[in-house]
């Protein structure tokens, strides 16, 4: 007999397990609570398994140690599941929201979300309400050139300046020798003395030759890029996009812009670069 019963127990046991929904239904926490004895007390104990709030059956049949074991068990899943949904939420919303402002700006681009075009067509539409923008460009690359050949003249200039600078004072410091230093020298170098200075005279007068050139070349590359800068300005671009939009063109649409044109600039210089 003893072992018929403990073969239901496991059984009941078994199934419960198998069978999480019979098993909440079923522990409340008095079905093997009541068992005297070692074989019903397994009983209260199959009961208190299926049931995390259930309360395992002791051999005095209180049932009562078990129930908070059930609910300590389960807390921390549900916290780390509440934790993991919040988590969750932030990232999607964020998603959502760089997503939306994406959408936002291309529904207030209209006829300018043809900006993006590649740059042969920049440099080739005839297109009257692309024109402005096609002029913005052509004349921003050209603008960007005349700075960079700026740049490069300047810093011509300056290294023919230095090396003029380095000419005196060689010459300076030959010119400058005293009777004691000469008469120190070796009769070879004193004999030599006349004629590195007029060597050095001559070198003098032809670098400072080459550093008035190069002045003049620094000035006028600056005076070009000054000239090739003129309606690359703000106002400018503000005009070429209202003129093309078909929307309202307010700072976003601005910025966006700037930031697509910056690009095609880049490529429009290069282009004009590349062509003879």
């Amino acid at each position: 007999m003893a072992n018929r019963k403990t073969l239901f127990a496991a059984l009941a046991a078994l199934t419960l397990l198998a069978s999480p929904a019979l098993a909440g239904a079923g522990g409340n926490g008095h079905g093997g609570g009541n068992g005297n004895g070692g074989g019903n007390s397994g009983g209260g104990n199959g009961n208190g398994n299926g049931n995390a709030g259930g309360n395992n059956g002791n051999a005095d049949g209180s049932g009562k140690s078990g129930a908070s074991h059930g609910k300590s068990s389960s807390a921390p899943g549900q916290v780390a599941k509440a934790d993991t949904t919040t988590s969750t939420t932030v990232d999607t919303t964020a998603q959502v929201s760089s997503v939306t402002k994406e959408k936002n700006i291309h529904a207030k681009l209209g006829r300018l979300n043809s900006l993006q075009r590649n740059i042969n067509a920049y440099m080739n539409s005839k297109s009257k309400k692309f024109a402005g923008i096609q002029a913005f460009v052509t004349q921003s690359a050209k603008a960007k050139n005349a700075q960079t050949a700026a740049a490069t003249a300047a810093a011509t200039a300056a290294a023919s300046q230095a090396k003029l600078d380095d000419l005196n004072s060689q010459l300076s410091a030959l010119t400058s020798l005293t009777p004691d230093q000469i008469a120190a020298m070796t009769p070879e170098e004193q004999a030599a003395l006349p004629g590195q200075i007029s060597a050095l005279q001559a070198d003098v007068a032809a670098q400072e030759a080459v550093v008035a050139t190069d002045n003049d070349a620094a000035d006028q590359a600056e005076a070009d890029a000054a000239a090739a800068a003129v309606g690359t300005d703000p106002a400018a671009l503000d005009a070429a996009l209202t003129d093309m939009a078909n929307k309202p063109v307010d700072a976003d649409v601005t910025a966006w812009a700037q930031g697509v044109l910056a690009d095609k600039i880049d490529q429009a210089a290069a282009k004009l670069q590349s062509t003879p």
